[in-house]
């Protein structure tokens, strides 16, 4: 990637994080300035900063016992220093590594209606498509009217093909479908659109592991990889969703969109932190450009 697109994808990072900086690292910076020196106070002051910005509970208490730890260790008594260690800290916490890609590839893509499902699809299939793979899309949610309309929009947009039926229509027949076509037509990764209806985990179940069966029994060659939407606007009820949809199917890893319209991005830490799932991709504003792989160290060096 060119030093310019790099500074292009930084620049809009830092902006899409304008509010959580407001919430978090602008707070950190005052308490810094004020602070006389590293005691119980200072802790205190650090640790509802990280709370009210949806760290969370278990992620804000993991930082704090490792800050206190390296502070007292190397004996540091500069509330800056202190504040490089806690940087640190968050890049270490948030660092999963995603795990390389396989190609074939189908992607299963869940999450409740209202993320932005339908137009993370849209923008993944952009960017895969820009680094010269081959993508399908297949409109795997029957039950929500206009879903496959919408799927089809981006299809068109991002000039893929998309495999869909009747509104109605058994979803695990359109992964058949869909399956039967990317192998005909040599696609690198397909993207199921599915059904986000979380307060009947039993049929979103049943309807995942039919989806699943399919695809393990017609495309065993195929890496399958269940990617989560998430809202980073819905905050801690974000994260709530999470678990459910991990109880529901194996998540291999979460897109957080609209980081830009929250002041609470500390979700991002929450998430790494109670799931141990690696975030792929951050949504940080509407255009296509907008969705962008998670790098630890740079969100972090965004937000501060």
């Amino acid at each position: 990637m060119s030093e310019t697109k790099k500074k292009g994808l930084f620049a809009r990072l830092r902006e899409g994080l304008s509010k959580t900086r407001g919430n978090l690292t602008d707070k950190v910076d005052e308490l810094v300035k004020e602070t006389r020196r590293i005691d119980e106070d200072f802790y205190e002051e650090l640790e509802d900063i990280l709370i009210l910005s949806d760290c969370g509970v278990k992620a804000t208490t993991a930082i704090m016992d490792e800050l206190r730890a390296r502070v007292k260790a190397g004996k540091i008594n500069d509330a800056n220093q202190a504040r490089e260690i806690l940087k640190q800290i968050m890049v270490e916490q948030m660092d999963i590594p995603r795990p390389p890609l396989k190609w074939p590839m189908v992607m299963l893509v869940v999450g409740v209606n209202g993320v932005g499902k339908t137009t993370t699809i849209g923008k993944l299939s952009l960017r895969f498509q820009s680094i010269g793979r081959k993508v399908m899309l297949a409109a795997g949610d029957t039950f929500r009217a206009a879903a496959a309309e919408q799927l089809s929009i981006w299809a068109e947009r991002s000039r893929v093909p998309i495999v869909k039926h009747d509104e109605g229509a058994d979803p695990a027949a359109v992964v058949f479908d869909a399956v039967k076509s990317a192998k005909a037509q040599d696609a690198d990764l397909l993207i199921v659109d599915t059904a986000g209806r979380l307060h009947n985990k039993k049929n979103l179940m049943d309807e995942l592991n039919k989806m699943r069966r399919v695809i393990d029994r017609e495309y065993p060659e195929a890496d399958v990889r269940c990617i989560l939407v998430l809202d980073a606007t819905t905050g801690q009820n974000g994260l709530a969703q999470a678990r459910a949809f991990k109880e529901v199917c194996e998540i291999g890893g979460i897109i957080l969109t609209k980081l830009d319209g929250t002041a609470k991005g500390g979700i991002a830490l929450a998430i790494r932190q109670e799931l141990e799932v690696p975030v792929w991709y951050i949504g940080v504003g509407e255009g296509i450009d907008d969705l962008q792989p998670f790098v630890a160290r740079d969100f972090v060096e965004a937000l501060f």
